[in-house]
């Protein structure tokens, strides 16, 4: 049995499709499409030159107009330090008693000690605070009426 050429890119344009099924990527639906378009240059009889340049320019003009539609259109996430996506600690409360000299504190969080200091351009008061960040095993806090 011989394959054709269009079959060919037809083959490849379906592997790509299902290893996006299977890694979840959406840019390999875009390099799908390139290989569709070499494929439908295959049935027009274009040359193995052209069916190759036909899959580049389509794959990757797909691919970096994607990447580029992403970029403009989605906001960019907060630092990961910030981020409550990436860390759960975030936004949650802890009671600050009292302040050191050097401007931190120890607060008592998940069952465990950990060293505070407060966020830039909040004052130093006791009470309720708000976890606005992790740094390293730092928490970063804000009270909770500021």
């Amino acid at each position: 049995m011989d394959l054709s050429v269009a079959t060919f890119w037809w083959v490849l344009a379906g592997v790509a499709v299902a290893a996006e099924l299977a890694t979840g990527t959406f840019y390999l639906l875009m390099i799908a499409l390139g290989l569709v378009g070499a494929a439908l240059a295959a049935h027009l009889g274009l040359s193995a030159t052209l069916q190759v340049v036909t899959a580049a320019v389509v794959g990757g003009g797909a691919t970096a107009l994607w990447h580029w539609r992403r970029t403009v259109t989605e906001p960019s996430p907060e630092p990961v330090a910030r981020n409550r996506d990436v860390n759960l600690d975030i936004g949650e409360r802890v009671t600050v008693t009292a302040w050191e000299a050097d401007h931190t504190t120890r607060v008592t969080y998940r069952g465990s000690s950990w060293q505070a200091r407060r966020q830039p351009g909040v004052p130093e008061v006791t009470g309720l605070h708000i976890v606005q960040a992790v740094e390293g095993n730092w928490l970063v806090v804000a009270p909770l009426t500021h």
